[in-house]
């Protein structure tokens, strides 16, 4: 499942590309880890051009406890095989912890790239999952506001909404993958007025061929691990590459490195 994912874009380049504005600068920071619990930067369909800081982590409005549900699962309880060629009814849409929020409030979650393990190791052997063209993304997610019944406090929280495997995480030996949006229908996502048949027909693997993953350092795991060294290259990636080095550009460019700099380094000094 989809628990860990990378955000470190810069907030200019994120609001281009999403044609929105971060309402809390001050709390929009690199994350090269970002872990249940962690603050996610998600755009919802209340305020489509505004990125919003929301808990990663979804309790529905009614609950009486915090729930941290960080995935939901498009096929809901059917497709219990995983069954990667499965095409049968979304049952997102009758899971009591989803069906409002599937129909009202769904967002999407703001990415670089996410972290995924085999289904057995998990973490102990992770992999970074990330577009073949560098760009930001968007994750299809949901979201919901709890108020503590203790306190009053009101927490607006996410999950990340789950798929069947393509080739990319079947490669890593993992049943799921997280729905990764195709930018021409993130606006189809945040429509309310989208009938929800076409709504859940966007619940799909995300194309492998725009997609790779290499191995990283199991230290990763730990949900207090951040820094541009968790995504270094153990081993090789998935997919041959030869024009393209995703690492320097999560590492460097996400992370502040000056062009004066990169230009260096990209020559060898």
């Amino acid at each position: 499942m989809c628990g860990r994912y990378v955000n470190i874009s810069k907030i200019k380049a994120v609001e281009k590309r999403f044609s929105a504005l971060v309402e809390r600068p001050d709390l929009y920071a690199p994350n090269t880890n970002t872990s249940i619990g962690d603050l996610g930067a998600v755009i919802t369909q209340e305020y489509p051009g505004v990125i919003k800081h929301y808990r990663f982590g979804f309790t529905p409005y009614w609950a009486k406890k915090p729930f941290h549900l960080f995935n939901a699962r498009s096929e809901g309880d059917h497709n219990s095989e995983n069954d990667s060629s499965y095409r049968g009814a979304k049952g997102i849409t009758t899971k009591p912890a989803f069906r409002q929020s599937i129909r009202s409030k769904r967002c999407l979650v703001l990415a670089d790239a996410f972290i995924e393990g085999p289904q057995k190791e998990r973490l102990s052997k992770p992999y970074v999952v990330y577009k073949r063209d560098g760009a930001p993304f968007a994750f299809a997610g949901i979201y919901d506001t709890w108020v503590n019944p203790d306190t009053g406090e009101m927490v607006d929280s996410f999950a990340i909404i789950t798929t069947v495997q393509n080739k990319i995480t079947a490669a890593i030996n993992h049943h799921r993958s997280p729905v990764i949006l195709h930018e021409e229908d993130e606006q189809v996502w945040l429509n309310s007025e989208m009938p929800l048949a076409e709504v859940t027909g966007l619940l799909a693997p995300y194309p492998s061929e725009e997609l790779n993953a290499y191995p990283i350092s199991a230290a990763i795991k730990s949900p207090k691990a951040n820094g541009p060294e968790l995504l270094k290259p153990i081993g090789q990636r998935l997919v041959p590459e030869y024009d393209y080095e995703i690492y320097s550009h999560l590492s460097l460019q996400g992370m502040g490195m000056t062009q004066a700099r990169q230009r260096k380094l990209d020559l060898g000094f």
